[in-house]
Formats: structure tokens, C-alpha cells, sequence
């Protein structure tokens, strides 16, 4: 059989093909460049003294937060540390 070049349906024929698009600069495959992207962060938050805290919120709540933060131009995580703060100052 004939190679034919508008056929795409067989894959395995166009294996050698190199693909036009973004030239791979790391050599590492993606989930492994994503573990690694991880680990380093969470070494850089370590470092700045910063713990993971997860909460569950109702989408209500979530919503009002951001449009808060978003009001405030900061993160919103940095919200909810300053009213945690706060919260921790009246008592």
C-alpha cells in the first residue's frame, strides 16, 4: 500500500512526521514537569513560612469573596487571611 498524504486516517504511516506547532524545550514529560512545578512551590512556601489550608464554600459565598477581593484588588486568599485576622483580633 501507497502512502498517501492527505491520508491522516492511518496513523501509524505518519509516525516519523514531525508536527508543525511550539518546539519541546524540556525533556521531561508534562505530568512529570507538573509534579515537579508542584514540589517547588510548595518548597518555596515552606521557606516563607506559609501553610495549605483548605475550606469548602457555598457558591454564594465564593462569589462574594471574590467580588470582595476583586473590590479590594488583592487576592483572594489574601482576603481571607485579613479577615481571619481580624476575626482572631476582636476576641
Amino acid at each position: 500500500m501507497a502512502k498517501e498524504a492527505a491520508d491522516k486516517i492511518t496513523p501509524d504511516l505518519f509516525q516519523a512526521e514531525r508536527r508543525p506547532g511550539r518546539p519541546r524545550t524540556n525533556p521531561l514529560p508534562r505530568e512529570q514537569q507538573l509534579r515537579l512545578n508542584k514540589r517547588r512551590q510548595l518548597q518555596r512556601d515552606k521557606a516563607k513560612g506559609l501553610r495549605r489550608v483548605e475550606l469548602k464554600l457555598t457558591d454564594e459565598l465564593y462569589a462574594a469573596l471574590t467580588e470582595q477581593a476583586d473590590a479590594q484588588n488583592i487576592s483572594r486568599s489574601a482576603l481571607i487571611e485579613n479577615l481571619i485576622k481580624k476575626a482572631m483580633r476582636t476576641k
